[in-house]
């Protein structure tokens, strides 16, 4: 089993497409190598889902592509 991530100083950050509320978007954290660790912004102290980073950023690369974004 693999150990969870330490995320205790990890800068988390929200979409820049997000409308500036507190409780209204996901959240990734920048600086983790390998790995995307995600949660949701109105549950902070929540869960956290971890994506490689391979898997983030073919996500991030078909969103972009369905909504036209470059």
């Amino acid at each position: 089993m693999k150990q969870a991530p330490h995320l205790s100083t990890a800068a988390w950050r929200k979409s820049s497409y997000s409308d500036g509320g507190d409780n209204n978007c996901v959240e990734v954290a920048d600086g983790c190598a390998g790995i995307a660790p995600v949660r949701d912004s109105k549950v902070r102290d929540g869960g956290v889902l971890v994506f490689g980073s391979a898997a983030w950023e073919l996500f991030l690369t078909e969103i972009r592509n369905e909504s036209g974004l470059r």
